[in-house]
Order: C-alpha cells, then sequence, then structure tokens
C-alpha cells in the first residue's frame, strides 16, 4: 500500500510505503505530540498540551501488572473514565480500604488523541493489561526507553533494548491480540544505541513486528537530560522506518512547536515529541503565529481548571505548579505549602474558581485543611465535623460551578476547543524523584500523598 504525503516543511511529495492505520487507531504523521512523563503526564496535565495545540498526548507509562485486576468506573460527576484497584499495602499489616486512582481518561477531550503507554517484559502481562484500556484509548504504546533502575531491573525499560528478542515478541503479540481485534496501532519508544549498527539492526527487526509507529528518543540509555540529545542516528532510524511504512517520531530537546517541525523537517521524521517544555509551560504546542508562549499565569489558570473538573490529587497538581510557575514568583512559594485547593486558588487570587476549588475539596476531603472557611469564618479545626460546614460551602456544592467541579448532579460534558483541533501510576512502593534527572518515563509512585503535600521545585528528563 502506497499514499503521498509532503513532509512537514511543505516539501514536494514522495510517494512512500505505510503500514496501513487501524479504523480506530490513529496516524503519527505531521504531529506534534506530548511525551509520556512521571507524574506530569496526568489527565490535567494532557488536557492543558491539547488546548494549547498538542496533536496527541501520550499518558505516563503504567505497569502491566498495575492494570490487570482494575475495574472499570465512570465517575459521576464529571464522567471521566477510571480505573481502581485497591493499592498495595507496602509491607503494612492493615489493609488498604480505599481504592486507588490510577488512570484516568476524558472520553470526550481525549478522544482520538490518546496513546496508553504500557511497561511491560511479558507478552502475556501486556496483552491482559492492554486489553483493561483498548477500547478506550487510541493507541497501545510500548516503552522501551525508560533508564531508570527501579524499570530496568524488572527488564523493562531501556532493558529491552539488550533483549531484541522478549521486545518483538511483545510487539507481536499486542499487534495480534490487541491491535487487530480493537482496531487501534501499536507503537514503540526506544533510544538509540551507542553503536549505530546495532541501532540499525534493532529498528529493522522492530518494524516488521506489525506496528504502526516509532518513536526514537536521541540518547543512549546511560545518558541524563543535561546531556544534549544526539541526531546523528536518527535520519538512518527515519530511512528504516519509511521503508517499512512505519511512522517515525523524534524526542529529545524539542522545545516547541515551530522547532519540532524544523526538525521534521530537517531530519525527515514525521513528528516530534516534547517533554520538558511543555511541563514549563504547556503553550509552547501552540505555534509563535498562533500566539507563542502564554503568560504563566493564564497557563496555570487552565490547568487548575482542568484540575479541579478531573478532582486529581493535590499532591500531582501542586508537582506540576511547581513546573509551571516561575521560581522567582511569590506565588511559587505559597502553592508549595497550601493544603487545599481552596487556597491555592486563594494565593494564586483565581477568585471565580473559589467555589469549585471548594466543592472538589470537599470531595477529596481537604476542606479541614483549609486556612479559613470559603465565607471567611473562623479558620477550620482539623477535627470539624461535615455537618458544621460553612453554608457558603453548601451553596457551593450545589451551584452550577461547583458541579461542574464534581459537586451534585452528573453534568454534561462540553468539549474545551483546542488550537490544532482538539494518570496512571506505577504500583510498587518506588521512592519519589530525588534529583533534576527523575525520567520521563519513569511510573509513579504508588502510595497516596504525604502527610506534607509540599514538592521541590523539580524537572523530569525526556524519555
Amino acid at each position: 500500500m502506497t499514499t503521498t504525503i509532503a513532509d512537514a516543511a511543505g516539501a514536494s511529495a514522495q510517494a512512500v510505503p505505510r503500514v496501513p492505520i487501524p479504523a480506530k487507531g490513529v496516524d503519527y504523521r505531521n504531529k506534534i505530540v506530548l511525551a509520556p512523563m512521571v507524574r506530569s503526564g496526568e489527565l490535567p496535565s494532557r488536557l492543558l498540551a491539547l488546548k494549547y495545540g498538542a496533536d496527541l498526548v501520550w499518558g505516563p507509562e503504567t505497569i502491566d501488572r498495575a492494570m490487570i485486576g482494575a475495574t472499570r468506573k465512570i465517575n459521576p460527576r464529571n464522567g471521566l473514565v477510571e480505573f481502581t484497584r485497591l493499592p498495595s499495602n507496602g509491607g503494612r499489616t492493615n489493609a488498604a480500604v480505599k481504592e486507588s486512582t490510577i488512570y484516568r481518561i476524558d472520553p470526550n477531550r481525549e478522544k482520538g488523541k490518546l496513546i496508553y503507554q504500557i511497561g511491560t517484559a511479558n507478552p502475556e502481562l501486556a496483552v491482559q493489561a492492554a486489553k483493561m484500556v483498548a477500547a478506550d484509548v487510541d493507541g497501545i504504546d510500548v516503552n522501551s526507553g525508560c533508564p531508570k533502575p527501579f524499570s530496568t531491573s524488572g527488564g523493562m525499560g531501556a532493558a529491552l533494548l539488550r533483549t531484541p528478542d522478549l521486545l518483538c515478541s511483545i510487539l507481536e503479540a499486542l499487534v495480534k491480540e490487541v491491535g487487530e481485534p480493537f482496531q487501534i496501532g501499536i507503537s514503540v519508544k526506544i533510544r538509540i544505541l551507542a553503536d549505530p549498527q546495532d541501532t540499525e539492526a534493532l529498528v529493522t527487526r522492530l518494524v516488521r513486528t506489525g506496528i504502526t509507529g516509532l518513536t526514537v528518543h536521541c540518547r543512549t540509555t546511560p545518558m541524563r537530560p543535561r546531556e544534549r540529545a544526539i541526531r546523528d542516528q536518527l535520519s538512518m532510524v527515519a530511512r528504516i522506518c519509511h521503508e517499512a511504512g512505519v511512522a517515525c517520531l523524534m524526542n529529545g530537546d524539542v522545545t516547541s512547536r515551530d522547532h519540532g517541525l524544523e526538525l521534521m523537517s530537517e531530519f525527515g521524521v514525521d513528528g516530534a515529541m516534547i517533554a520538558t517544555s511543555g511541563e514549563a509551560n504547556s503553550s509552547c504546542f501552540r505555534s509563535q503565529a498562533d500566539g507563542g508562549l502564554a503568560p504563566w499565569r493564564d497557563v496555570v489558570y487552565e490547568y487548575m481548571r482542568f484540575c479541579i473538573d478531573c478532582e486529581n490529587r493535590l499532591g500531582n497538581t501542586k508537582y506540576l505548579l511547581n513546573m509551571l510557575i516561575p521560581g522567582k514568583a511569590k506565588e511559587f512559594n505559597q502553592a508549595k505549602v497550601a493544603k487545599s485547593y481552596l487556597d491555592v486558588c486563594r494565593f494564586l487570587k483565581f477568585e471565580d474558581l473559589y467555589s469549585q476549588a471548594a466543592a472538589v475539596d470537599v470531595i477529596l476531603g481537604l476542606d479541614d485543611k483549609w486556612t479559613s472557611p470559603l465565607d471567611g469564618e473562623a479558620p477550620s479545626q482539623s477535627d470539624t465535623k461535615p455537618d458544621s460546614k460553612s453554608e457558603a460551602v453548601k451553596n457551593a456544592m450545589t451551584s452550577e460551578s461547583a458541579r461542574a467541579a464534581g459537586g451534585g448532579a452528573a453534568r454534561k460534558k462540553t468539549p474545551s476547543p483546542a488550537v490544532h483541533g482538539g494518570g496512571p501510576v506505577r504500583r510498587t512502593s518506588t521512592p519519589k524523584p530525588k534529583t533534576a534527572e527523575a525520567s520521563a518515563d519513569q511510573p509513579i509512585a504508588e502510595s497516596p500523598a504525604p502527610a506534607s503535600e509540599t514538592q521541590p521545585q523539580v524537572q523530569p528528563q525526556a524519555v
């Protein structure tokens, strides 16, 4: 099968082979996409990237065993698809009584744009986990690029680059048992190898497995994000992919939509993936012609709206706020110490979000942490009973704005407009990243937010 396409720069078209795109899958060509990133790839961040023009979004890596056995639910307050399960006790003797949400999907705003990334080292487990979400996503991507020991020690991530037979068997199983019956594409994300000949041999095998897309992170496994991406193997990888009809995306030091398009033209790849620049300011997905980077307060306001709407865990919300808010701004330290959505919105002076923030705080059990109630009464005490909530909070819970945040009856969702047409956790007791070199492929720690939600400013690396 052949078709005629033009490169991102609009050069003359050329006939190239193409692996057919499944009926319910997506074509990765001519796309600027959000990378799979630890903690930063949860639903609010993905919606923010889509709002500013991302063509596709990758969710953060979810380990196969975490999804197997999960329960799929529809949140009646906001219509989101949620996969939940009881967390492992991590050595604790008391049994967990509250289920954790390990993956959220917005079936309206992410429709046709969401790629689910799986962490696996076993074809059978990969298939079981992928079948859990295949009907709700638009593609399944296998992570074979994470260099961190917690992943590679289990044979996942970048360790799969050293076991190509296993990697190929995983992809072939997913193509046959998930991609074909569910009519979605299977893809893989790799890193380059130190020897270009080894990269060439690996990619040549991968593109024969039936995948529709391959993303190459232009760093070797030992490289850290502070080291500049190596692009001298990129054209070779793109050539092999194109000869097999597989779309090729690049990752590594892509800073904006315009920069990605330039790199696509220079190296002949089909798309570009943005990671850390998207954490710092998600409006990097907007071209300069469409307005370029937006002021940080505008981006943070939109992010807070999405977090409230999704009932996102506050610890995760604050994690990305530490990326989005400049370190020199007074709001940076204020947001770090906030213990509720209402107080975050107070510090940021987003007054029109107060009632929605108060409502979601009640849902998440954070209303006893307010510095003062919504109506200005005396500060709440930790033993505040539900029936002693201020009248303002009760009113907020029944207002239209509060229902949009999750209180009251279910609402009809209206997709947010996007400029260009439009999470998940690791179920082990993995400690939180301690340095600025946390892998973008690193899955999220399983345990719920600690007693103190304060987070340092961290810059996770690209995959």
